[in-house]
Order: structure tokens, then sequence, then C-alpha cells
């Protein structure tokens, strides 16, 4: 990967417990390397812990300096975020 290209971090159908840990180490690989676009389209279901891996993923691009987007979010995901007042943090970050 070259250094400042954008990284595109596909998120899987169930954002939950089980697929955190490969989904925050794509996210820190990615955030090393340069902006960031996180596409949640395919989202059916999201945990909390999710939704707050997303915000603190965006706080870190924006200490290295990296444009940080979630774009595409689900009808799920936007719901998730709605049903906890996330809307006003993930405002920011959804450029599409």
């Amino acid at each position: 990967m070259s250094e400042n290209s954008l990284q595109e971090v596909a998120l899987p159908p169930i954002v939950d417990l089980d697929t955190l840990d490969s989904i925050r180490d794509r996210m820190i690989d990615a955030i090393e390397h340069g902006p960031v676009r996180v596409d949640g389209a395919s989202v059916e279901r999201v945990a909390t812990n999710g939704l707050l891996m997303l915000l603190c993923a965006a706080q870190t691009a924006q200490q290295n300096k990296h444009d940080f987007a979630v774009v595409n979010l689900s009808e799920p995901m936007q719901s998730a975020v709605q049903r906890l007042g996330l809307a006003a943090n993930f405002s920011s970050l959804n450029k599409g």
C-alpha cells in the first residue's frame, strides 16, 4: 500500500463482538496508511460497540491527520445510530 492513498474498509453484514477484532485490525492498518473510507452498505446488524469503535477510529484518523468517512450506511445501521443518539456524531463522518 502506498502512503496516503485512500484505504477502503467494507463492513461485514454482522458487526458484533465476534467480528470487532478483525474490523479493528483492518481499520488500524488502514488509518496508518492514509485517509479511510468505511462502507456500511452491507451491514444488517450492528452492535453498539461497533458504532463506538467507528467513532474512536475517526478520532485516531484525525490525530494522524487523515480523513475518515463512513459512507453508504445501511438502513439497519442508520436506525442503530439514531436509536443510540449518535446522529450528530455520525453526521460529520457520513460523506455519502
